[in-house]
């Protein structure tokens, strides 16, 4: 079967070289029984890759068993892999066979392998090395001519360097690895797509088709689309349902783009190329910003090394009294977003180091931003993480500074 029938076949949309380099993997090790380890982000498609792989597979007329191993309790999965006796755990009235069992002689397909806990792992890889397994609360051994795809969004290389992820399974689920490309990296194949979605949902829900203006199929290519295809999927479904009218311009599209993230608004809208931003306002809010973090930090910083310096006052160790300080003149506020004019109002801030009698020392936001950071790694010993909390910042925005400071010594 040619790639185009087996694009036809399947559904899979796209004329971009990454779809095409994807299908003509799956061509190859179809007819194998080697494992297959389809890479790529969440919404990319993997699971329909992996049925193509199994329907051109000798197995297709066997069972293909999926299971979302991201999904199930740690203390349920074995017996959802492995099936269990009677008797076995709370709740367990029954002997239940798992879909080893179930798909001898087929294909199971194990979404986010990468969320597995390490006790599962170690019978898998012995489910792959001898075809032999047990089922929990059973020591009779069980055999199964299983074919396993497995699916990740990532990156496993990673999880096996931070002991997250047995090695040794690792080689042995990658015999071949599949790169499924986000949508990002394949624009072309973004109009073709939605209007496959589009023509789906017009017929599902009997609503008149809609059509796009050029500039909202432009807006649609320049989205990041985190969710990749299934996010665009849920925006053709939304215009369908809720937009009334056939002609549909950025003005109705703009709103469904949410651009959802673990920890972010989920009304906020992703950025779009193309869209400028005011550097200097920008710039200004930034600073701003930074100077409140700071400002919280000293506060930290003084909690921590009071503590120290009460100790050492009980352990009759005397020790020079010093103060850290950020002044803000509070009589003249400084706006979230400031003018640039109003720029030499954040110049005012001073950072203060008192030791008895001496004179202060009166250093400009930038040096007592890097003063800041380097004394909180001496506090903490070179401890990134700790220094962070300590600042309150993350620990990227932390390791962003110090490869700055390091610049600035190189």
């Amino acid at each position: 079967m040619d790639r185009q029938a087996v694009q036809a076949r399947f559904g899979i949309i796209g004329e971009s070289p990454g779809i095409h380099h994807v299908i003509d993997r799956v061509r190859q090790v179809a007819r194998t029984d080697i494992s297959v380890l389809i890479e790529g982000e969440s919404g990319v498609g993997k699971e329909l890759i992996a049925q193509a792989i199994h329907e051109l597979s000798q197995r297709r007329h066997s069972a293909l068993k999926v299971i979302n191993t991201g999904a199930i309790p740690e203390g349920l999965i074995e017996s959802e892999l492995f099936g269990a006796e009677r008797g076995a755990y709370t709740g367990a009235t029954e002997r239940r066979r798992g879909l080893f069992e179930e798909a001898d002689g087929g294909t199971i397909f194990l979404d986010e392998i990468g969320e597995m806990p390490q006790p599962t792992q170690v019978r898998l890889l012995r489910v792959l090395e001898s075809g032999t397994f047990n089922r929990v609360g059973s020591t009779t051994v069980q055999r199964t001519d299983v074919r396993v795809v497995a699916a990740t969004n990532k990156n496993l290389g990673r999880e096996v360097g931070a002991g997250r992820f047995r090695e040794d399974l690792y080689y042995r689920l990658s015999t071949v690895i599949i790169r499924v490309p986000p949508l990002r990296e394949r624009r072309e194949d973004i109009r073709p797509i939605f209007d496959a979605f589009i023509y789906a949902s017009t017929r599902k829900y009997q609503s008149p088709r809609r059509k796009l203006t050029p500039e909202a199929y432009a807006l649609l290519e320049s989205y990041h689309w985190p969710g990749n295809v299934r996010e665009l999927r849920n925006v053709a479904d939304q215009i369908v349902v809720l937009h009334r009218g056939i002609d549909v311009g950025t003005d109705a599209i703009r709103p469904f783009l949410r651009g959802v993230t673990a920890g972010g608004d989920s009304t906020a809208l992703m950025p779009v190329k193309g869209e400028p931003v005011k550097e200097s306002a920008l710039e200004l809010a930034v600073i701003y910003r930074a100077l409140l973090e700071i400002r919280q930090s000293i506060q930290d910083l003084r909690k921590d090394l009071g503590r120290t310096l009460g100790d050492r006052v009980h352990s009759s160790e005397p020790e020079p009294h010093y103060r850290e300080e950020i002044q803000i003149d509070s009589s003249r506020p400084v706006p979230m977003l400031p003018s640039p004019d109003r720029k030499r109002d954040l110049d005012s801030v001073v950072y203060e180091v008192e030791s008895g009698d001496e004179p202060k020392t009166i250093l400009t936001l930038e040096k007592a931003e890097r003063d800041l950071i380097l004394q909180a790694m001496k506090h903490f010993d070179g401890n990134r993480k700790e220094a962070a909390a300590a600042l309150g910042i993350s620990q990227r925005t932390l390791y962003r500074k110090l490869q700055k400071l390091d610049d600035e010594v190189a």
